[in-house]
């Protein structure tokens, strides 16, 4: 470690002791956090867990969302059945924030692997509604088995076999795991909001959901960032469970006709 004036400070690491020199080696004075790592790269962090001020922000920013739903005309209690889509939407945005942050490990945390990050998103998110739109019957069980095999995947495939691949390689495996999970989520989204008795209720929760998503982000304070995965596969579940109760078993097929949606059991 080499002091500086003003209590400033240079670490330095390396793989081996041999590999680090300097005229002092730093000594603790009291507890010191756990190294970083690629999954839990917080440093500053003593313990795991979610420091106060950060839940007092969270808290304002979600009352704030849920004032700014009611004052755009949303009446929050005709949102409440509709907790499908309000699942749906937190653990879509809880996914696109994990496929930043592995998109930062694969390539480098820049403004331009953030804007192809996002670009991503919305080309899939797009594909999903053609793909529905031009579809006539689409069977809900099978929706939910792509999704849940392709968020399985993404949590099994572990990073540091994504970072040994070749550039070409490590990219196009990044978009299949990334990507894949929102296409399959957005055919599922697309299918229920078509069905949706209130549109604007739906989209409310659906909006609600999100924001409530983006908070649940913070988690990875506790868990690390791949768990993140897990919640989203449970938030999933949950909407899929909510589907069957308003209607949508998960063994549902929908016939989707020019002017009318039908929808039958099988």
């Amino acid at each position: 470690m080499t002091t500086f004036k003003r209590n400033a400070a240079v670490l330095v690491a390396g793989m081996t002791p041999a590999d680090q020199s300097c005229k002092q080696t730093w000594q603790p004075s009291g507890p010191v956090p756990a190294a970083a790592t690629d999954d839990h790269p917080f440093p500053y962090l003593l313990h795991r867990t979610i420091p106060t001020i950060y839940l007092g922000a969270l808290g304002a920013i979600l009352l704030v969302t849920l004032l700014s739903v009611r004052l755009a005309g949303v009446r929050i209690r005709s949102t409440f059945r509709y907790v499908d889509m309000f699942l749906l939407g937190a653990a879509f945005l809880l996914l696109e924030t994990k496929n930043v942050i592995g998109f930062a490990l694969y390539f480098g945390t820049t403004w331009l692997v953030n804007a192809l990050v996002f670009f991503g998103v919305l080309l899939s998110v797009l594909a999903a509604v053609e793909v529905r739109r031009r579809l006539r019957r689409v069977n809900m069980l099978v929706l939910q088995l792509m999704l849940f095999g392709s968020l399985a995947v993404a949590f099994l495939v572990p990073p540091q076999a994504v970072l040994s691949l070749p550039t070409v390689g490590r990219l196009a495996a990044a978009i299949a795991l990334a990507f894949a999970p929102i296409f399959c989520a957005n055919l599922i989204f697309s299918d229920r909001l078509a069905q949706a008795a209130d549109p604007t209720s739906a989209f409310g929760a659906n909006l609600l959901g999100a924001l409530t998503g983006g908070a649940l982000e913070y988690l990875a304070l506790m868990t690390g960032y791949q768990a993140l995965l897990l919640v989203v596969a449970a938030l999933y579940l949950g909407a899929c469970i909510a589907m069957r109760y308003a209607g949508r078993g998960p063994g549902g097929q929908t016939t989707r006709m020019p002017d009318e949606t039908v929808s039958v059991k099988t």
